[in-house]
């Protein structure tokens, strides 16, 4: 049996703000610290191989307290921007209260949620996909074939785009589908790398 897991970043000061983030390079508040360590004390019982994130700091801030946090600071850590936050366009940096204010809150829910559309100058989480899918196929599933566990520490929709393919989630189901922040998700595969269990910890 082999092991991945996956962890949205801490609480950002954008998150705080209520803005759309998306790959602007915004740094953890205190309370995503917190969370990034709450995160690191439920993975004491877990040996990670390798760890993966992002190129955008408030990952890679969160991975590093997770691996200080349970003393495993001397695995190998790859940073891709292929698993960066889906970039938003022009409404990054916008108050998402301001913007739906303006479009409506049904059009700021689709530009957020749903698969295919895309906000203005911005990537739709299909587009993301296309980036995520191809770097976890030929970068990060072979180490889990090879027996490795994998600890990837990034975004709400990197990893959105990750678990559609994971656990096989339609385009019109992951509108439904959040990933909250700080909460580790681990995935458990048998040697033909079909999941057998998998759960919030």
């Amino acid at each position: 049996m082999v092991s991945l897991t996956l962890i949205r970043h801490g609480q950002s000061t954008y998150n705080l703000q209520n803005r759309f983030t998306g790959n602007v390079d915004v740094k953890l508040t205190p309370l995503g610290e917190t969370e990034a360590h709450l995160a690191g004390q439920k993975l004491q019982n877990f040996r990670f191989d390798v760890a993966y994130t992002s190129m955008l700091k408030r990952a890679w801030q969160t991975l590093r307290i997770v691996l200080e946090e349970i003393k495993q600071t001397d695995i190998p850590i790859i940073k891709n921007a292929a698993l960066n936050e889906r970039m938003y366009g022009s409404l990054q940096g916008l108050n998402k209260a301001e913007t739906a204010l303006k479009y409506g809150d049904r059009q700021v829910e689709i530009w957020r949620r749903s698969y295919e559309v895309r906000p203005p100058d911005g990537e739709s989480l299909a587009d993301t996909y296309k980036r995520v899918l191809p770097y976890y196929q030929s970068e990060i599933e072979p180490k889990l074939r090879d027996g490795k566990n994998v600890l990837i520490v990034a975004h709400g929709n990197s990893l959105r785009a990750l678990k559609m393919y994971l656990e096989n989630i339609t385009p019109e189901a992951i509108v439904q589908v959040n990933i909250p922040t700080g909460t580790p998700r681990n995935y458990v595969f048998d040697e033909n790398m079909r999941i057998m269990s998998v759960n919030y910890l």
